[in-house]
């Protein structure tokens, strides 16, 4: 009877360890970023994912948009931290759908976490809102396939901060030189004081 009955439990205690946080990561893991996940180790070989960025740069005031790339995945732990620190910084914002926000290091938007273990993969975008008080930032991961295959310490580029509110075409930044349309206008009027239509200076 016994030979039958401890099967079944180390059955049911595999049942029960494998539902272990499907609906999120726990507060305890967000310095280590290790998942509690009891007997679980995490994976040896490099990891198959990749967080990108959409900018190498970063102002308050304008959100970064943060990806994770590679094989479809059900679990993450996904932070922003200054170099040399591991407190979690910044603000996530609009949460793309199965994820959720994780209070971490006092920060109530500090980290973003799964909210259940259906899969996201390569359109899954998170927003990150810069905070006042950073030079240099980069994004922090644990990426989990599923509850036995995870990955630490999925690492972005280090973002730095810009100098100033950067303007786009359409009427905010603009990031190139502003003198360039002057070079086209400087060759027409030396072709109209070549003709001897437009009289040089001083003249």
């Amino acid at each position: 009877m016994a030979e039958l009955l401890f099967p079944g439990l180390v059955l049911l205690q595999v049942l029960s360890s494998g539902r272990a946080y499907p609906s999120g990561a726990p507060s305890s893991a967000c310095g280590d970023m290790v998942p509690r996940h009891t007997g679980v180790q995490p994976q040896p070989s490099p990891a198959p994912y990749s967080i990108l960025t959409n900018t190498r740069t970063f102002v308050l005031g304008m959100p970064v948009t943060v990806t994770i790339v590679g094989p479809e995945y059900r679990g993450v732990l996904l932070q922003a931290r200054e170099v040399s620190s591991s407190k979690a910084i910044g603000s996530w914002t609009l949460l793309p759908p199965d994820t959720k926000l994780l209070q971490c290091t006092g920060n109530s938007q500090g980290a973003v976490t799964h909210a259940n273990i259906n899969l996201k993969g390569n359109i899954t975008s998170y927003i990150w809102e810069p905070p006042k008080s950073a030079n240099y930032v980069y994004f922090m991961a644990t990426v989990a396939q599923q509850r036995a295959v995870f990955w630490l310490n999925v690492r972005s580029a280090t973002l730095t901060k810009g100098a100033g509110v950067q303007t786009s075409l359409a009427g905010g930044a603009e990031s190139g030189p502003s003198h360039i349309p002057s070079l086209p206008l400087a060759v027409c009027l030396l072709v109209l004081q070549r003709l001897g239509l437009f009289p040089p200076r001083g003249g």
